[in-house]
């Protein structure tokens, strides 16, 4: 059912985000020769070089969608039997040779009115998804492919993203009196964070946060004078609020001396959410972003895929081609049953 070939073919290619175009014109080709039915073939550049691509037999009412991009670093595919190894085998080229696969049986049994939709940067701020939702496209249906065990996504976590910029007054430091750190600062904060108690949430449970983009250049005998980073938060519909306005909070109103050191900018996130499922297949909360929430050109969203996320982004990320066979039944099913 799957046409390994092409699959490693699109494993070939290093899309990291960023990096989708080459994949992107593959893809473009491959699909509209291999499919039984040559589709209307859209697409759209984007600011970076990279693009989207949308593929339609007739009028679509149910567009299939996921993204070409990869995080880092990139890993050549390889086969073990009937696991494929390397980077994106299961977030997300794996969602769309599943998603293709299942567009040829359905163009085989006569069907039409649907199709599929690929977009760049899902990584790294859906930048592609949300390029998409400014086009004039609209159709009811939207099936997301992410790496969920081929269950359907009830709900997802949002997410609050914050730049954070300390600024402290750099000075010899064997005499750290006379001065004040910017890791100090930072620390403090952490220390703070750490305090913070979030209303577990009935649906989605706690809420999450992760640091990263962590830089302070000061020699080690020397004060640090600045540190940024980013502090990204997985929200919960008991919590989204609470989150977005703590930090700037903090940053404007506090008296502490890491609280005056300490600006805050947003820069980005979406809300929890709740999604469409069908009845009679599995369902499950997520704690993960997706593109979903930025495709405003569909009233009704569905989230679902082969692979694990205990899988992604590591570097023995790999997909069970079983896993990928079920989702083509299961994305047919979704289709005819929409």
């Amino acid at each position: 059912m799957i046409d390994i070939q092409l699959f490693k073919d699109i494993l070939g290619f290093d899309s990291t985000t960023g990096s989708e175009l080459l994949v992107s014109q593959f893809l473009e080709k491959r699909i509209a020769s291999c499919a039984p039915v040559t589709p209307v073939v859209q697409s759209w550049d984007l600011a970076n070089g990279s693009r989207n691509l949308l593929f339609s037999w007739g009028r679509p009412a149910v567009v299939f969608c996921t993204h070409m991009d990869t995080v880092p670093p990139y890993i050549a595919p390889r086969i073990e039997g009937d696991r494929i190894w390397g980077r994106g085998s299961c977030d997300a080229k794996g969602q769309i040779m599943a998603m293709f696969t299942a567009c040829c049986k359905l163009l085989k049994e006569g069907h039409d009115g649907f199709g599929l939709l690929l977009v760049s940067g899902e990584e790294t701020g859906s930048w592609g998804a949300k390029a998409f939702a400014k086009v004039p496209f609209q159709a009811p249906y939207l099936i997301v492919g992410e790496p969920t065990e081929n269950k359907m996504v009830s709900a997802s976590k949002g997410t609050k993203s914050f730049k954070l910029t300390f600024i402290g007054q750099a000075f010899h430091s064997g005499y750290p009196q006379y001065g004040y750190s910017a890791v100090e600062a930072f620390s403090d904060f952490v220390n703070a964070l750490k305090s913070v108690s979030f209303d577990e949430d009935p649906v989605l449970g706690e809420t999450t946060w992760n640091i990263g983009e962590l830089v302070s250049t000061n020699p080690q005998n020397i004060l640090s004078p600045a540190l940024s980073c980013r502090v990204y938060f997985r929200t919960t519909f008991a919590t989204d609020e609470k989150v977005a306005r703590l930090l700037p909070d903090w940053a404007e109103n506090g008296t502490e001396k890491w609280q005056k050191a300490m600006t805050v900018e947003p820069v980005g996130g979406d809300s929890p959410a709740h999604y469409l499922t069908l009845p009679g297949f599995e369902c499950t909360p997520v704690s993960f972003g997706s593109d979903a929430p930025h495709l405003a050109n569909f009233e009704h969203k569905i989230i679902c895929g082969p692979g694990s996320i205990r899988y992604a982004h590591r570097d023995d990320e790999h997909i069970d081609i079983p896993e990928l066979e079920k989702a083509v039944r299961l994305y047919i099913s979704m289709f005819k049953a929409l």
